[in-house]
């Protein structure tokens, strides 16, 4: 995929998450112990990834109870911020093009996301507005396209084989307690290289993986018919749904960035007595997202910044650059206020919220 094709591209409400409801499970468990004299509460789970026969390896944190949360200005919450949305593709020891990277790369790069305190969130929860993260901390969404052995399979015991994304991801949300496992996979043909390709995407539903749609035969959609587009998504979208009938497939990536000719039959659509509906829309390249509260989001239109170092052919566009953008104007990336009932943002911010948020929107003083 040609630089200019992910320029072209880019130019073109939530309930209560398991931040919250920890932090309700903490405080009862303080209280009773107190009522019991009982001198100490018992901390919660750690949120360290579990074995496959275990829940969802997604890890939880609670704030102490003991003070009050802080303000939105002493953690310079902004929730109209901007959001990187992560694209991988192969995960591999024999990089083939500027698309892959290899384990010790993904590796750094989700240590680099952990020490700067971003929270991995899946894409349809950025889309939906469910972004439940403590205060102070910044949502990320990892995107991985194609599904392949390289992003994740099983091993002979039933666990993510070494050096898979998915492995590598368990071990770092392990050694990092507010960095969960979770990950958005964007399915084409054949899933995870073909072979158990059911049970490899189950694995991924019930470990709190996002199964998205990558179309039945990653064509470019602008070249197919109307009919062809909405057979190719809904297609997709059935093989997913008979392997997890449980999953939702909110969301899709569009192969290679490019849309049909009628952009709309990548939202939604009808084919083969399956009809499917997207709150997101993913392209290539080449910028970090605008948060989903603010006029600025568009559904049909999520840009991507490609996993990438920072040297080589358009580094400047990829994550090492973004990252360090983003960490040196820290004000104008999402920082969340620790509420998901609130929209905290700064008063003086360029950004305003859509209207269909401004109820739940609250401008504070921020600090000099």
């Amino acid at each position: 995929m040609a630089l200019t094709r992910e320029l072209n591209e880019t130019a073109l409400s939530r309930p209560p998450g398991p931040h919250n409801r920890l932090r309700v499970l903490l405080a009862s468990t303080v209280a009773i112990g107190l009522l019991t004299t009982s001198g100490c509460a018992t901390q919660g789970s750690s949120g360290t990834p579990q074995p496959s026969e275990s829940p969802p390896a997604t890890s939880t944190t609670a704030e102490p109870t003991g003070s009050p949360p802080p303000s939105p200005a002493e953690v310079g919450a902004n929730e109209l911020g901007r959001i990187p949305v992560l694209m991988y593709h192969r995960i591999t020891p024999d990089p083939a093009s500027v698309y892959d990277r290899t384990p010790e790369q993904f590796r750094a790069e989700l240590r680099r996301l952990a020490a700067e305190d971003y929270v991995p969130i899946t894409t349809a929860d950025y889309a939906s507005g469910r972004i439940d993260i403590p205060a102070g901390k910044h949502p990320v969404v990892l995107t991985f396209d194609d599904a392949s052995t390289t992003q994740f399979r099983l091993n002979s015991s039933g666990e993510p084989a070494a050096n898979t994304a998915v492995a590598i991801l368990r071990e770092v949300s392990e050694q990092h307690r507010d960095f969960p496992a979770t990950a958005s996979f964007y399915i084409t043909n054949p899933p995870f290289g073909g072979e158990n390709a059911a049970r490899s995407m189950r694995w991924l539903h019930e470990h709190g993986f996002e199964l998205g749609n990558h179309t039945l035969d990653h064509p470019t959609l602008s070249r197919s018919s109307a009919s062809e587009v909405r057979h190719q998504i809904a297609g997709m979208r059935r093989e997913i749904t008979e392997a997890v009938p449980e999953a939702e497939v909110n969301t899709i990536a569009l192969p290679h960035g490019v849309h049909p000719e009628q952009e709309g039959l990548a939202r939604s659509g009808e084919a083969d007595g399956v009809r499917y509906q997207h709150d997101a829309v993913l392209l290539v390249g080449a910028r970090p997202a605008p948060a989903p509260f603010t006029k600025r989001f568009d559904p049909l239109n999520v840009p991507r910044i490609r996993s990438q170092s920072g040297e080589g052919d358009s580094a400047k566009f990829g994550s090492t650059a973004w990252l360090d953008k983003l960490a040196a104007n820290p004000s104008t990336r999402y920082t969340s206020d620790g509420d998901p009932e609130v929209i905290s943002y700064p008063s003086d911010s360029a950004r305003t919220p859509a209207p269909r948020y401004s109820e739940r929107a609250t401008a504070y003083e921020p600090r000099n």
